[in-house]
């Protein structure tokens, strides 16, 4: 009996230690959050996820957002100097003491922005961007909407109103944050700074001031790779926390906590269960595709490329190692042809249930060739 009493232990002991975790298991406080996953965004879990709430300063994001598209485009650089306004210097709550008539580079502002949540910074940023904070948050407001971010509309660009106009939601937090990590990845480069220095100069002379991240993240859970944190009475504690582990990119968003040392925890259980459920597969599509062949143009093929690569998220223990791919496209076109619209797919099926595509585009603009196309073609051959 003792013999068979201790194997039943240790099975019991086994499948205890080894049983995946469920959503049921997660406790939190927090009345509304949201995990998904990065290069999907697909959702993992989610609690009153699209429930408009005050964000308090992961309104940053979005004006992160807009600067890291103004910098990709051209407008700005990381070297412009960034002057202090009156409007901005006058900013409360999280700041870095700029003054009015000081000027910082866009890049030490970013810092400013990131790392000390500062509101006077991201007032002066959006000047520059935009000429008026308020017509910045114009562009925010139309960059939400092309998002499809259905529950958010800024009032300002740093979180500090209190009005019932500034509002966004969970899930419209990890979209924007998906946006920013995805599409501009050296954000990554600020949101690890624990303690950086700078230095003010003004007509009294330079000092220095120490940036300390808001993210306290950052030394508590190991596979933190950023994002922002925010406070306000009205929005309570807050965060869209991001973390990756096996290649594996996740976003945490905690909205509403009633204390910053909760916060932080619930973001981490959220990433944990997340990680320990989470099994990715990817494709990274890039292998160049044969030409596809041309008719009514001088050319005799059109080339083709994939759109991107391909990612499929499964959270069911399933065995993805059997993912099977197949290329769906014309064996001839006609053209014209416009270069970026979509020439077939590529699909992927998992145990015979397709799990999802990603377009192949021309990478070309062919022309219809008319007869006159053709005689000089003839022409031409003939003389040379």
């Amino acid at each position: 009996m003792k013999r068979l009493f201790s194997g039943f232990l240790a099975v019991f002991i086994c499948l205890v230690t080894l049983r995946i975790p469920v959503a049921a298991d997660l406790e939190l406080t927090s009345p509304s959050v949201i995990l998904i996953e990065a290069s999907t965004g697909q959702v993992i879990f989610e609690k009153n996820a699209t429930e408009r709430r005050s964000p308090a300063s992961i309104t940053k994001i979005m004006t992160l957002l807009l600067t890291f598209e103004a910098l990709e485009n051209g407008k700005i650089s990381l070297r412009d100097s960034i002057l202090t306004s009156e409007h901005a210097a006058g900013m409360g709550g999280s700041q870095v003491f700029l003054e009015e008539g000081e000027t910082q580079n866009l890049e030490t502002m970013i810092k400013c922005i990131v790392v000390a949540s500062a509101n006077d910074a991201s007032v002066a940023v959006a000047e520059h961007i935009a000429g008026s904070e308020q017509a910045f948050v114009d562009l925010m407001n139309e960059k939400a909407v092309e998002l499809g971010m259905a529950d958010t509309h800024f009032e300002d660009c740093c979180g500090l109103s209190d009005s019932d106009l500034h509002y966004t939601s969970a899930k419209d937090v990890s979209i924007m944050s998906r946006e920013l990590i995805n599409n501009y990845p050296q954000i990554y480069d600020y949101t690890g700074i624990w303690m950086e220095d700078i230095t003010h100069t003004t007509a009294r002379g330079d000092s220095a001031f120490t940036l300390s991240s808001t993210n306290k993240l950052i030394k508590q859970y190991p596979y933190t790779t950023g994002l922002k944190t925010g406070s306000t009475s009205k929005a309570k504690f807050c965060i869209s926390a991001t973390a990756r582990k096996d290649e594996i990119d996740l976003i945490a968003v905690v909205m509403g906590c009633e204390n910053g040392k909760t916060r932080f925890k619930e973001a981490a259980t959220l990433l944990n269960y997340g990680f320990s459920v989470s099994n990715l597969f990817r494709d990274e599509n890039d292998f160049e595709l044969e030409d596809i062949k041309l008719k009514g143009a001088l050319q005799q093929g059109v080339g083709v490329a994939f759109s991107g690569p391909f990612s499929y998220l499964d959270t069911e223990n399933r065995d993805i190692s059997g993912i099977q791919k197949e290329l769906q496209l014309p064996e001839v076109v006609e053209a014209p042809i416009q270069a970026g619209d979509v020439a077939g797919y590529a699909v992927y099926s998992l145990n015979g249930q397709e799990i999802g595509k990603t377009e192949i585009i021309y990478t070309e603009s062919v022309e219809k060739a008319g007869f006159k196309d053709y005689f000089m073609q003839a022409i031409t051959y003939l003389l040379f």
